[in-house]
């Protein structure tokens, strides 16, 4: 994971998403700065602005910081605060990270993980003769403790997605194509050109 920065929301995100939620929520008696009531399933109206949210962060998960075609169905818009939570927040732009699948459904409802916009810069390490993801050691305990539980909870050093980015690194290895490794895997290419192997 490194940092992201925050995208401008869509010129009819308002009359596609917001309003028309706020609106869903208002009749069904649910406040916006409040809880969804359990067993309660809100108007997914986020859906209007998937492929948006997908073209605005240039088709990178803000968890795997990885890119992916839309093409392939993988994307997913996560909830950084939960709709369960928070009703609003639903519809709201700037509490939308683009996600592959798996880092959604990982995260869930959870509120035990870093947010991608606002991260500081280093916050994770790479060892690129492995692929393995940890805190970076210079972190202070807090912060250390906040990226070996975000770690864990999206399960980002899982073999699978230690061999993901290894693979990533192998392939630039092969090429030397430094633009290649950017747009395919910014956090390893970032990781590379820190530790001074491009």
């Amino acid at each position: 994971m490194i940092p992201v920065s925050p995208q401008p929301e869509p010129a009819d995100f308002d009359a596609k998403v917001r309003q028309p939620g706020l609106k869903w929520l208002a009749t069904y008696g649910i406040a916006p700065n409040g809880p969804v009531p359990s067993k309660t399933k809100i108007e997914a109206y986020w859906t209007h602005s998937n492929k948006a949210l997908w073209e605005a962060y240039g088709g990178v998960c803000a968890y795997l910081a990885i890119y992916f075609e839309w093409v392939t169905g993988a994307s997913s818009t996560d909830h950084f605060v939960a709709k369960s939570k928070d009703a609003g927040q639903a519809y709201e732009w700037s509490n939308y990270r683009l996600s592959c699948l798996g880092p959604n459904r990982n995260k869930n409802k959870y509120d035990d993980v870093l947010d991608p916009i606002g991260l500081a810069a280093d916050t994770f390490v790479l060892n690129l003769a492995s692929g393995e993801i940890s805190p970076n050691p210079n972190l202070n305990k807090l912060a250390a403790e906040l990226a070996r539980k975000t770690i864990e909870r999206l399960k980002l050093d899982s073999p699978e997605h230690n061999r993901m980015r290894l693979n990533h690194y192998y392939l630039y290895l092969q090429h030397k194509h430094v633009q290649m490794l950017k747009q395919l895997s910014p956090f390893v290419w970032y990781e590379a050109q820190r530790q001074g192997l491009l």
